[in-house]
């Protein structure tokens, strides 16, 4: 399979969102009576929408109104809310900087070491405001995190790196053992990000709770551009779907995939809170625009209904069709009076 892309060098077709469509289905169904929940670890949530692991996407506040709203949130704790006390002081620094100062201020910023006490504090905050606790780190540092965030009470752990595998080779530092740290860890271990059903499949044996997938389409990731590295992904997720599947008739035990990146704007990945609307707006509503940054959960209903999908798992199964031109095909009027981008 695959097409040549010079002299005995093949290359296998890849898509992304932009390059499918789902097909509607013979049967419809009442977008109100359709149920978006699914489970994570054991553990049931109302919407199937996490927030990334971004210091500018995900504060304590955040974590705490997204758990509120029945969907999950990820705190880095390798950013700000770990090294400083006040860290909405940083932000405003950061947001205020022109763009040729922004960069040398946020590496001055992240120069701060972090501090053990603030974890604590950061999950703290979040338990007590009700919401499901989700906190990440990198490999070099995760069995020393995992611990803390384990006994500060956080629900999730993620270790979240570039590319992550079961193996890595290094001679200047100890490579992470997943097999260790899950172990040693009592509660769920959610690790990223990967793309390939090889990897997938060595990481479900090392006893992963569930996988983030995606490398390069991400909305503020830059491997694809720095490093040339990427899987378009939706190519990537039904790989990665594929060991998951294999995996679970094998052993019986099912592990979640989290696709991760790869949706442009209409689908809500690059939104900011407070200026495209409140958390609560984007999620529910109302629209007030026709670009699809408002009202996700309400999309995700009515495209679940009109597929004939009850379920989560039965909108995995809907028929998807090659179509790069279905974006464009016949919109004159929308383009000619912008309707359908953003503001």
């Amino acid at each position: 399979m695959g097409m040549w892309v010079g002299r005995g060098r093949k290359a296998r077709a890849a898509y992304g969102f932009d390059d499918i469509a789902l097909v509607p289905g013979s049967l419809t169904i009442n977008p109100n009576e359709v149920d978006i929940s699914w489970e994570l670890c054991g553990r049931r949530f109302q919407i199937p929408i996490m927030a990334a692991a971004m210091d500018g996407v995900v504060s304590p506040k955040l974590a705490i109104e997204m758990g509120r709203l029945g969907g999950l949130a990820v705190l880095n704790l390798e950013g700000i809310f770990s090294r400083y006390e006040n860290p909405d002081e940083v932000l405003d620094r950061i947001t205020s900087a022109s763009l040729e100062e922004a960069t040398k201020i946020i590496q001055g910023i992240y120069g701060e070491p972090i501090k053990e006490e603030l974890i604590h504090k950061r999950v703290s905050e979040i338990k007590k405001g009700g919401g499901p606790v989700v906190v990440s780190s990198i490999p070099q540092r995760a069995e020393r995190f995992a611990k803390i965030a384990e006994e500060a009470g956080a629900d999730f752990f993620v270790v979240q790196s570039t590319v992550t595998t079961a193996r890595h080779i290094a001679t200047e530092y100890k490579p992470m053992d997943l097999r260790q740290l899950k172990k040693h860890l009592s509660i769920p271990l959610i690790v990223g990000n990967v793309v390939t059903y090889e990897a997938c499949l060595e990481l479900m044996e090392c006893g992963v709770d569930a996988l983030l997938i995606g490398v390069g389409p991400g909305a503020a990731c830059t491997s694809r551009e720095v490093l040339g590295l990427g899987v378009p992904q939706v190519t990537a997720t039904a790989d990665s779907a594929a060991a998951r599947d294999f995996y679970y008739k094998r052993t019986g035990r099912y592990v979640p995939i989290v696709t991760d990146g790869g949706m442009n704007l209409p689908r809500g990945t690059r939104i900011r809170v407070g200026v495209a609307g409140s958390l609560e707006q984007i999620l529910f509503g109302p629209a007030f625009t026709e670009d699809g940054t408002l009202n996700l959960v309400g999309a995700i209903r009515t495209c679940m209904g009109s597929v004939g999908a009850m379920s989560i798992r039965e909108l995995q199964q809907t028929e998807l069709i090659i179509a790069p031109s279905i974006k464009t095909e016949g919109k004159v009027f929308q383009r000619a009076q912008k309707l359908g981008t953003p503001r």
